[in-house]
């Protein structure tokens, strides 16, 4: 296996590893330690794009450490990015630093050649969940719990997530996660679909993983490739694919409302918002 020194200086310092698992030699597990999907996005998003290209791999997994899979940006500190990621649409020749894009994690909005298999050993929220909803497959432990909570804070959940959602798990469903905020424990997220496999144990959320991606590497990589290709394009389409990107637009001119500096200013003071009537 080729290795690549470019994306072990991308990420040497940023608490996550990756590296081939040694039981199927064909996977790659990655873990993430409170990895901040903006701040590592183009991180990220190198590395399954060497995963993409590197012949010996068929499919990957990724996962959290702690209590975590990923609970998403740091709204405190990354909101610059928000305006940033408004700037990159509304002009793609501007030469800043945006999310990639592939979205959150370089995973939100991939669309990619191989399988990413998202094992959640906690709390998925975020731009955390905007990953999980767009790997091939999640396995969650029985203590993982899932959210959107953007309109609880005043901001947009841009990463690509609400009409995957919509497409996962229908129009209802989707409203109530996304418009209420509340967090899915693991069970009903399965039995909406946004999860393949619950498992009891927390330590035994990335065996489970792996487990599937045994039977995954023991296929055709072509055959891998082409049916993976074939079923992303029945699930998004082409309008999926760009109403994020057209609802960002609409949106992004109006994030210096009084509703969104006053949310982010309340979550900063962990308080309850005081919200004002709607100017959209």
């Amino acid at each position: 296996m080729r290795s690549n020194n470019n994306i072990r200086l991308f990420l040497a310092g940023s608490a996550t590893q990756f590296e081939p698992h040694a039981e199927i030699g064909k996977a790659l597990l990655m873990t993430q330690d409170r990895v901040d999907p903006l701040l590592r996005s183009h991180e990220l998003d190198a590395l399954w794009n060497w995963l993409d290209n590197e012949p010996a791999l068929r499919v990957a997994i990724i996962t959290g450490s702690g209590r975590a899979f990923c609970t998403g940006a740091n709204l405190k500190a990354n909101l610059h990015i928000l305006d940033i990621e408004f700037l990159r649409l509304r002009s793609p020749s501007t030469p800043v630093s945006a999310p990639p894009d592939a979205g959150f994690g370089g995973m939100s909005k991939r669309l990619g050649k191989k399988p990413i298999i998202a094992a959640v050993n906690g709390l998925c929220y975020g731009g955390g969940c905007e990953m999980a909803v767009n790997a091939d497959l999640v396995i969650a432990s029985s203590d993982a719990t899932f959210a959107i909570q953007d309109v609880k804070v005043g901001t947009l959940a841009c990463g690509g997530v609400l009409p995957r959602l919509v497409l996962s798990v229908g129009l209802q469903r989707a409203t109530e996660m996304a418009l209420t905020g509340r967090a899915l424990n693991a069970e009903e997220a399965r039995s909406w679909g946004l999860v393949n496999r619950v498992v009891e144990k927390h330590e035994s959320v990335v065996r489970a993983a792996v487990d599937y991606a045994k039977v995954i590497a023991a296929n055709s990589p072509d055959s891998i490739i082409a049916t993976r290709e074939g079923i992303r394009k029945g699930w998004l389409g082409p309008e999926a694919i760009q109403v994020n990107d057209k609802l960002y637009m609409a949106w992004g001119p109006r994030n210096q409302l009084e509703n969104y500096k006053e949310g982010i200013r309340a979550f900063s003071e962990r308080r309850a918002p005081q919200w004002v009537n709607s100017k959209l």
